[in-house]
C-alpha cells in the first residue's frame, strides 16, 4: 500500500468511526430508562463514541509508537462496544434491525481496527 493509500485508508476508517459513533448516539435514545437500560446505555455510550475520539487521537500521534498505543485503546474500545451491542441482542433489551446492523459493524471495526494494528508492529 502506498503512502498516498494508507493515509486514504486511514481517513475512510475515521469517517466510518464517526459514523458509527452518531448511531450508538441514537442508540442512546432507544435504551429503556430501566436500571439495566441506564446502565447499558452509559457503558456503550462512553466505549462507542471512545473508539471514534481515540482513533483521531491516533492520526494525530507524533510517532508510530504514538499512533500504535491510540490504536491500542481504540481497539479495546471497540471490543467493549461489540460486547454491550451483543448483551443488548441476546438480553432482547433490544432486537430490531437497526441494533443487528449497528453489531454487524461494530465486528467489522473491531476486524478492521485489529488488522490495522497488526500490520503496524
Amino acid at each position: 500500500m502506498s503512502k498516498e493509500e494508507w493515509i486514504n485508508y486511514k481517513i475512510e476508517v475515521r469517517e466510518r468511526l464517526r459514523v458509527f459513533a452518531l448511531k450508538i448516539l441514537e442508540l442512546s435514545d432507544m435504551l429503556p430508562k430501566t436500571t439495566k437500560g441506564n446502565v447499558i446505555n452509559y457503558q456503550i455510550t462512553k466505549s462507542g463514541t471512545s473508539e471514534y475520539a481515540n482513533y483521531r487521537a491516533a492520526l494525530r500521534g507524533r510517532s508510530k509508537n504514538e499512533f500504535f498505543s491510540k490504536l491500542s485503546i481504540t481497539v479495546e474500545e471497540a471490543d467493549e462496544t461489540e460486547m454491550w451491542l451483543d448483551l443488548i441482542i441476546s438480553g432482547k433489551i433490544l432486537t430490531n434491525k437497526f441494533v443487528k446492523d449497528l453489531h454487524e459493524e461494530s465486528l467489522e471495526l473491531v476486524k478492521i481496527l485489529s488488522n490495522m494494528r497488526k500490520n503496524i508492529s
